[in-house]
């Protein structure tokens, strides 16, 4: 008997309490939730400091944004900004990932791949804030 018939046998046996259970959550996905939800709501207030703060700006030149990026307030404020946004944007690229790819390896390398762009390109950000700010 090949494997796959094994596998239909087993299943049409089984009930469906037994065939469902183990495909729930791996005692992760409520840590993963609630960080989605921290973060959007932490995001909130710092997008409506960022719009605010960009509304005043316009015709603003290079040196006056610097100037303004220095204050230690800004500097922070963009400092956190970028962490929470680029965080909450990895956690949801990673719910997408392991929703759409079916394929165990792949939807691995996906997450990493994911974590590694949005973890190298957040500290790039900082580096580039601490640079205007420093």
């Amino acid at each position: 008997m090949t494997h796959s018939k094994k596998n239909a046998l087993k299943n049409e046996l089984q009930s469906d309490l037994g065939r469902a259970r183990g495909l729930g959550a791996s005692h992760h996905g409520v840590g993963h939730w609630w960080h989605e939800r921290v973060t959007s709501i932490v995001n909130v207030p710092l997008m409506l400091w960022l719009a605010w703060s960009v509304v005043k700006m316009p015709g603003w030149s290079h040196a006056e944004f610097s100037a303004w990026l220095a204050s230690p307030v800004n500097a922070t404020l963009m400092v956190v900004a970028v962490i929470s946004v680029f965080y909450h944007a990895a956690l949801g690229c990673q719910v997408i990932a392991e929703d759409y790819l079916h394929v165990g390896w792949m939807r691995r390398a996906k997450v990493l791949l994911l974590q590694l762009f949005f973890g190298v390109t957040a500290v790039l950000c900082i580096v580039s804030i601490l640079k205007i700010a420093l």
